[in-house]
């Protein structure tokens, strides 16, 4: 088990941050790790990289204890904070010859040769840190990150402030990446968790409320939602009248989104409606939850 932690809690002072948090991640998985600001996110991966002690609670890397053996689990983690440190004044490559030898590692300007063409650095590494734009600066960070070779990769926001395409860019590089070590990642974009993680872990006011791949999130979660189109115009008020619609919201002329919060499925009540008032139904489809509407749900107050 790459990451393995069990019943962590964390206070400051009289606040709890992080309440008997508990999950495990294995090899070479991408997992997503969401949660409304000040849910508790950025504490746990401060925790798991030894940046802050936790208040109680155990947790391991790579087999090795947070607590008891710290300077291991900082060899086996690469760490991309959500306010990416770096030394402005030094250029690219110096900056990456200069983390490397922090780790030890043999052969340096091979392996930062390697770094470098790997995050797409090529163009900026004979410049100035500071004069690089917002996206190659979070590449520098992914580089640093990745040059002592390590096991467990954990990015706080790691796309926070780019713009479209180096989105992408950054996106399949972490999915490269996932290939072959394991990927905890904070974002608050979903359709980053949609497009490149295996499973999703869930966090609301310090405890965390969904822990499973994303189609089982979206199959097992409450709420449905039909698409349905109608041959003639309906009013909003009769649509309700169904039994188990909550809310209906119109897409066209004749076509509707109706939800539910029942497990029952809702497309025969509908169907049966739709028989009732002598309409007939072109089309009826029970649409594809999104993460987004699973992430509302789950952490609405």
């Amino acid at each position: 088990m790459s990451i393995l932690v069990n019943e962590i809690s964390k206070t400051y002072g009289k606040q709890l941050a992080l309440n008997n948090v508990s999950f495990q991640i294995g090899e070479n998985q991408i997992v997503g790790f969401l949660g409304p600001n000040g849910a508790g996110k950025s504490t746990m991966m401060k925790i798991l990289t030894c940046y802050l002690p936790q208040t109680s609670g155990t947790a391991s890397v790579c087999g090795f204890s947070i607590t008891e053996n710290s300077m291991e689990v900082r060899k086996n983690i690469g760490y991309l904070p959500e306010h990416n440190p770096l030394y402005l004044e030094m250029y690219v490559k110096e900056f990456l010859e200069f983390t490397g030898g922090i780790y030890k590692i043999q052969n340096i300007k091979s392996r930062v040769k390697e770094m470098i063409h790997t995050t797409g650095l090529e163009l900026e590494q004979n410049k100035k840190i500071g004069a690089l734009s917002k996206g190659y600066r979070q590449r520098v960070g992914l580089a640093q990150a990745l040059v002592h070779n390590p096991k467990v990769l954990i990015l706080d926001e790691p796309t926070t402030g780019l713009d479209p395409n180096q989105i992408e860019e950054i996106r399949q590089l972490i999915k490269a990446l996932g290939k072959e070590k394991t990927v905890m990642l904070s974002t608050h974009i979903m359709q980053e968790v949609e497009a490149i993680c295996d499973r999703v872990i869930i966090i609301n006011k310090g405890q965390i409320v969904a822990n499973n791949d994303i189609k089982s999130l979206q199959q097992n979660t409450t709420q449905q939602i039909v698409t349905v189109e109608f041959d003639k115009a309906v009013s909003e008020d009769l649509l309700k009248t169904i039994p188990l619609i909550e809310n209906a919201m119109q897409l066209s002329e004749n076509t509707w989104q109706l939800s539910s919060y029942s497990n029952e499925d809702i497309r025969k009540k509908v169907f049966d409606f739709a028989i009732s008032k002598q309409l007939t139904v072109l089309t009826l489809n029970k649409t594809e939850k999104k993460i987004e509407s699973v992430f509302k749900e789950l952490t609405k107050n």
